[in-house]
């Protein structure tokens, strides 16, 4: 019974101490065996591994690539227009000795890096003119920032895989000023264009007056002067018939003065029966019955 007692304690001792030696290393992480704080291995390759219980422990550090959403930074381009840029980063954790020496975590890692990469964007970009930094030429400035970062981090055991601008904006008060100004600009452009819509449309209108008015007066010209024809020919005409019958035409004109005269059944008309205007009166010849 009493050796039954020791055989589970000593199963217990070595258990405990496997457990407490023992470790395993995954494929997505490296590892480093510290003693007493400082480091002893270095264990890059996934498996079982082990380590002295109580005396030494054990770090994990990835082993993926890690992405940043850096922080934005207000960059000054060199024409002096300013602009807000958000980038993120890719990196590696390439010397996990280097780095766990040089920055113990990933939190200080991120810090650090976003401080730089800001850095050698405000450096790089401020050197080119707005448009360039808006162009197709961002990604050639971009690879800059990228070589320019990786010289700065390959003392930390790291290796800066991509850096790229997820967004560039103007400052705040910048856009509102030149929304603005726009505003203001599409303004005076609406009031041009309805002056100059209002001026084509008087113009218009004058021209079409002007044209009115001539066509009245040629048509008026024309009217006049077939009437005045016509008249001509009407007088001609009556000359004529005058001279063919000079007696008929007096008869004629002395019957239309009857009918213009006595149309109306209420006129009155006090005459002398001897007047020249009844001539015709009882005297088919027209002669005065004197």
């Amino acid at each position: 019974m009493k050796l039954g007692r020791i055989s589970l304690i000593v199963i217990g001792l070595l258990g405990l101490t496997a457990y407490l030696s023992l470790f395993t290393v995954l494929e997505v992480k490296q590892a480093i065996v510290l003693q007493f704080g400082d480091p002893k291995k270095v264990i890059t390759e996934p498996g079982l591994n082990f380590k002295i219980p109580f005396i030494q422990n054990v770090v994990f550090i990835e082993n993926r690539i890690l992405d940043i959403d850096a922080p934005a930074a207000e960059v000054i381009a060199s024409d002096q227009k300013r602009l807000v840029v958000d980038a993120y980063i890719k990196f590696k954790i390439t010397d996990v000795l280097d780095f766990y020496k040089t920055l113990g975590n990933e939190n200080v890692a991120r810090s650090r890096i976003s401080t730089i990469v800001n850095s050698r964007i405000r450096s790089v970009l401020g050197e080119q003119p707005l448009n360039m930094v808006l162009s197709e030429q961002r990604s050639t400035l971009m690879k800059q920032i990228t070589s320019e970062v990786n010289d700065e981090v390959k003392n930390f055991g790291l290796f800066i895989t991509d850096v790229r601008i997820k967004r560039a904006d103007l400052p705040d008060a910048n856009s509102q000023a030149i929304y603005r100004r726009m505003q203001t600009e599409r303004e005076r452009e609406a009031k041009e264009f309805r002056a100059q819509g209002a001026e084509i449309a008087q113009t218009i209108r004058s021209t079409a007056d002007k044209e009115v008015t001539i066509l009245k007066s040629q048509a008026e010209k024309k009217a006049n002067i077939i009437r005045g024809e016509g008249d001509g020919t009407a007088t001609k005409i009556f000359a004529d018939a005058f001279q063919q019958d000079p007696e008929f035409f007096d008869f004629y004109r002395a019957m239309q003065a009857y009918m213009e005269s006595l149309d109306n059944s209420d006129t009155t008309m006090i005459l002398s029966p001897e007047s020249d205007f009844f001539r015709y009166f009882g005297n088919s010849e027209g002669r005065s019955p004197n």
